[in-house]
């Protein structure tokens, strides 16, 4: 994995959030989605309090509003989904605007929309605080299994190759003055697809045997062991702890 791999959500910054070590962060994150999936739709104010510690969070990682909610838009499918909820669910009916819509419809929408944008909220702050290198090596932290990492490690780099290779046969295609613009070009873009796949895979081969030729054995190095003080821990555990004390007034009250 080489040093500096950053992804497009990914926003370079020296906050205390950006300092945590990542499987705090991956810990804390995960915490916090379980408690918000675990608190009961009819608290509407609880999730209120959630949005309110996640926009405080992204005060503290300078995470501007704007960016956060554009990375959002990844949720319209679920949003799309839960719009449709209340016309084709049963049960007790409730006239809104003129419409018929189903009361557990209804529910079952604000419970999909309001613990999925907060979900993806805190998985985008995640990712735009911490870069792909430290998230594997979190995951590593963490004792997730060896070979789920290396998967997940291997993708995120089979797709950069896989991107890059894209790009430059692109870049060759318009220098010879192709432009694709109806069904009759629908052959050069297949054969340009079957290109693509046997040079990844070529590279991939190549990248695998450079690997075996220099020790690999089915396991990667550790190059890097991040560890985490007990004040680093006690600063990541303030979001879940406090979303916790949320869930647990919304049971009682």
């Amino acid at each position: 994995m080489g040093a500096g791999h950053a992804h497009k959500l990914y926003r370079h910054g020296h906050t205390p959030v950006h300092a945590l070590p990542p499987h705090c962060k991956l810990a804390a994150t995960f915490a916090f989605v379980v408690v918000v999936v675990s608190t009961p739709r009819e608290a509407v104010w609880a999730f209120g309090l959630y949005a309110v510690l996640i926009a405080a969070a992204a005060a503290v990682a300078r995470i501007p509003a704007g960016f956060l909610l554009r990375r959002l838009l990844i949720e319209v499918p679920f949003v799309a989904f839960a719009v449709l909820m209340p016309f084709v669910a049963e049960g007790e009916r409730v006239q809104v605007l003129g419409m018929s819509l189903s009361v557990s419809g209804l529910w079952g929408a604000w419970n999909v929309l309001a613990k999925g944008t907060l979900g993806v909220a805190a998985s985008v702050l995640l990712a735009s605080t911490t870069e792909l290198r430290a998230l594997l090596l979190g995951l590593q932290r963490l004792k997730l299994p060896p070979l789920l990492v290396q998967i997940a490690s291997f993708m995120i780099r089979y797709g950069d190759v896989v991107t890059d290779e894209l790009r430059r046969m692109s870049i060759a295609r318009r220098s010879r003055g192709f432009e694709a613009s109806g069904i009759r070009h629908w052959g050069v873009l297949a054969k340009t697809a079957g290109a693509l796949f046997i040079r990844s895979y070529e590279r991939g081969e190549r990248v695998y045997l450079a690997m075996v030729s220099r020790g690999y054995a089915g396991s990667m190095p550790v190059i890097d062991e991040v560890t985490a003080s007990r004040a680093q821990w006690a600063y990541a555990a303030v979001l879940p702890v406090t979303a916790l004390a949320v869930c647990l007034m919304g049971w009682t009250l």
